[in-house]
């Protein structure tokens, strides 16, 4: 018997259903094990020392896990020019998860990834109705040499977590625009939004990319009777809230921003243009990629200037007046400059003006018009199929490839800096950072020849001034050592560790009131630095020379100390004893020598309670003790 026609139809639309379920199902299974594969490896790696100490390990408010005061000062206060809250509580839930174990918070990384990767298909499927450019574009996205930055740093959470919140927006603006006006849709829209600037602010630029999708894929400007007038009002809450983030980012980032006659409005310019084009030369050719790019120097070459305007004019108008046949050629092209905007340099923040990190959502632009615009062209080929598929799996095989070689890059600090150094000329930052890493693994020498290359390349660097005299201080040269970090703090007049470091090797050579002068900067700095209040308290209970000495001064910073430590540490009680001793308080000098003493025979520190022995003697005589030349200070 026959079938009905109605019956029949049911059939075919249900086999239809589960064909596509099947396929996207095959698809974002295949995008899931290609950046498994890819990213898969860092588990296994470590933090690197190129902020990931300020972001997670040396973070108290981070590496604490989710406390309240950690949650409060996620939304109230700004950290390395950056007002990140949600980030900063992706990255608490991660130390409560895995603690400071490093392949815990790259395993986050990889799985945000992989799901923004997966919604961007989602997505691009949902408003295209095309399965294979959808999947294409975003297997590009999700192998790309130019993401490894933003996944194998663990600092960059802020790309991968806006990131997903970036698809998730685009999510509910086609449920939105698909379905009859609701306020649930469109404040899900708003919400959605919210957390993806509350996690890095330059997801600004999103309200814009909607617009772009408007015209299309969407196609609402015009054919679905909406105006360009109608589409903006209708996002003037979201350009309110990208308006409010934009200032709160600049006030965040005041003095983090390099001002203009450092680097004059034309240069800016100049620079912008030569950088949209060098990223559009890296998705076409990743090589070179490194974590840190010097910036160019005042003088750009005017050919570079004049081609990279001459390429970008070309490109744009090309686009436009391909509007019609070739939409998707406007919209990518616009989604990637638009995109880059808040990143491409106006505004210099830090000491890089480009970085691969900022192409993490850029680029999807140029990556749906190349795919689109292939699909389009090849329309009529014989073996259309097999020749697009050759081409895509090659083109994915050989991303994946350089891409896995890219991440490998990130194994450890050590290599992380060597390449950047292989593939990069006079780059302070990258041999600075390599400096610290020698430093940490006990290669002084070799790290006092990448402090010195830095100050070579960049003089007013005071951080490396600073490691070039602690380098000098523990081979004996004070002279040296004092001189490197005048010379720093000459540049850096409020850098506590350099008044510190001085400090101690003035101590070290006798001149213990203008060692003083300098621990007291670094508590005026950082008053809860135990080590220098413990020495400005010491020298201020026992030096050799009246005028330094201050017995009510040194009671008050040494009881601070106590305090700091809950009194658990035998060092800091000896300075207490001592300050109790120069104030005239001997009964409480003598009890608290008694535990310290206690302490340190506890906890088997030999010297220390050979010295607290002395020095209770002296104060069981009603004398304050004295340390010749500061030789013996905590």
């Amino acid at each position: 018997m026959d079938c009905h026609p109605q019956e029949h139809q049911s059939e075919l639309s249900v086999c239809g259903l589960r064909r596509q379920t099947v396929e996207t199902l095959a698809v974002c299974g295949f995008l899931l094990l290609i950046v498994a594969v890819v990213f898969g490896q860092t588990v296994q790696y470590p933090f690197v020392n190129f902020d990931d100490n300020k972001y997670i390990s040396a973070n108290a408010n981070v590496s604490r896990g989710l406390t309240a005061t950690g949650v409060v000062s996620a939304f109230t206060q700004a950290h390395s020019a950056n007002w990140i809250p949600l980030t900063w509580l992706s990255l608490m839930l991660d130390c409560q998860l895995y603690d400071l174990h490093a392949g815990g918070h790259h395993l986050t990384n990889v799985l945000l990834h992989a799901a923004t990767a997966m919604l961007l298909f989602l997505v691009l499927r949902r408003m295209t109705g095309r399965l294979w450019p959808s999947a294409l574009v975003a297997a590009l996205f999700a192998v790309h040499p130019l993401r490894v930055e933003s996944v194998a740093w663990v600092t960059e959470r802020k790309d991968v977590l806006s990131g997903l919140f970036f698809m998730l927006t685009l999510w509910a603006y086609v449920g939105y625009v698909r379905h009859r006006f609701s306020p649930a849709r469109y404040a899900l829209l708003i919400g959605l939004f919210a957390l993806g600037v509350l996690a890095k602010p330059m997801l600004v630029t999103l309200p814009f990319v909607l617009l772009l999708l408007d015209y299309w894929p969407l196609r609402r400007l015009g054919e679905s009777g909406w105006s360009c007038r109608r589409l903006v009002i209708e996002k003037i809450p979201l350009f309110v809230l990208a308006a409010g983030d934009c200032l709160v980012t600049i006030l965040i980032q005041d003095d983090a921003l390099v001002s203009s006659e450092h680097l004059p409005l034309l240069w800016r310019l100049g620079n912008a243009a030569i950088t949209y084009v060098t990223y559009l030369g890296q998705f076409f050719y990743p090589v070179g990629l490194v974590v840190v790019y010097p910036r160019p120097g005042l003088e750009l070459p005017l050919w570079q200037i004049c081609s990279a305007c001459l390429v970008l004019v070309t490109l744009t108008a090309a686009a436009f007046l391909g509007r019609r046949r070739c939409p998707y050629l406007l919209v990518g092209w616009l989604w990637y400059m638009g995109m880059l905007v808040p990143v491409i340099g106006l505004l210099q923040v830090g000491c890089t003006s480009m970085a691969d990190r900022f192409t993490y959502l850029s680029q999807i632009g140029p990556a749906i018009a190349l795919v689109w615009g292939a699909a389009d062209l090849c329309r009529s080929w014989p073996y259309r199929r097999w020749t697009c598929s050759v081409a895509s799996g090659l083109a994915i095989t050989v991303l994946a490839a350089c891409a896995w070689q890219q991440t490998s890059y990130w194994r450890d600090s050590e290599t992380l800096w060597n390449r950047a150094l292989d593939c990069t000329t006079r780059n302070a930052w990258a041999h600075y950072n390599l400096g610290v890493t020698l430093m940490e693994r006990g290669r002084p020498d070799e790290a006092l020849k990448q402090f010195q290359e830095t100050v070579h390349i960049q003089p007013c660097s005071p951080d490396a001034l600073n490691n070039i005299g602690i380098v000098l201080g523990e081979r004996g040269r004070l002279d040296e050592a004092v001189a490197q970090f005048r010379k720093a703090l000459g540049y850096a007049p409020d850098c506590a560790d350099s008044h510190n470091n001085l400090a101690n090797a003035l101590k070290l050579q006798g001149k213990i009131a203008e060692a003083v002068r300098h621990w007291r900067e670094v508590v005026r700095l950082q008053p809860s630095n135990i080590g220098a209040v413990n020495r400005l308290a010491w020298a201020s209970a026992t030096a050799p020379e009246a005028s330094v000495r201050n017995g009510a001064e040194a009671v008050a910073l040494a009881r601070w100390t106590v305090l700091l430590s809950r009194g658990r540490e035998p060092n800091l009680l000896r300075t207490l004893a001592a300050a109790y001793a120069e104030n005239g308080q001997f009964p409480q000098a003598v009890q608290t020598a008694h535990q310290a003493l206690d302490l340190a025979a506890q906890r088997k520190q030999q010297p220390l309670a050979q010295s607290l022995k002395t020095q209770l003697s002296c104060y069981e005589s009603g004398r304050p003790f004295r340390d010749p030349a500061g030789a013996a200070s905590p």
